[in-house]
């Protein structure tokens, strides 16, 4: 099996779309992350959720998160919110020499290549494209599941 056939239709995002609308976005359908393009469609990077809680947690209750008992529910949440509301993708990323390379593979590659580029970029999922063509996402659950199953079938 390859990578194309593992390639799901998934949300694309822009730099310049509202950080607010894609961590909704991110949560209502539950993604792990999702792809960033440019505005020709060419994949720039990949947000993932842990990077969204990142930027919108402020830093002082990073560092100890006991600091967080500070705040209800309701006025946690609201800075969190307030962090992300007026603020785009693209400042949500970290900046271009801190981020990790972008997560990609062709389209025939491999499961196990799969996996071993998800495993050496920790990340939790992979843009499956052929040239300025995306295929789509494989993400590790999914892949995890192809795996248990071939791993499970007789040879």
């Amino acid at each position: 099996m390859r990578a194309r056939d593992l390639a799901e239709d998934y949300p694309l995002v822009k730099l310049s779309d509202n950080a607010l609308d894609v961590a909704r976005l991110i949560a209502e359908q539950r993604r792990p992350g999702v792809v960033v393009v440019d505005d020709d469609r060419k994949p720039v990077t990949v947000l993932p959720a842990s990077q969204v809680l990142r930027f919108s947690v402020p830093g002082y209750v990073q560092e100890d998160p006991s600091l967080a008992r500070v705040y209800d529910e309701q006025g946690g949440a609201d800075v969190c919110v307030r962090k992300l509301s007026d603020r785009s993708v693209g400042e949500v990323l970290p900046p271009k020499e801190k981020r990790y390379e972008l997560p990609m593979v062709t389209g025939d590659a491999t499961v196990l290549e799969c996996a071993a580029t998800m495993a050496r970029l920790h990340t939790p999922l992979i843009v499956v494209a052929d040239h300025d063509r995306i295929h789509g996402v494989v993400t590790a659950s999914h892949l995890l599941e192809v795996i248990l199953n071939a791993s499970e079938s007789p040879a």
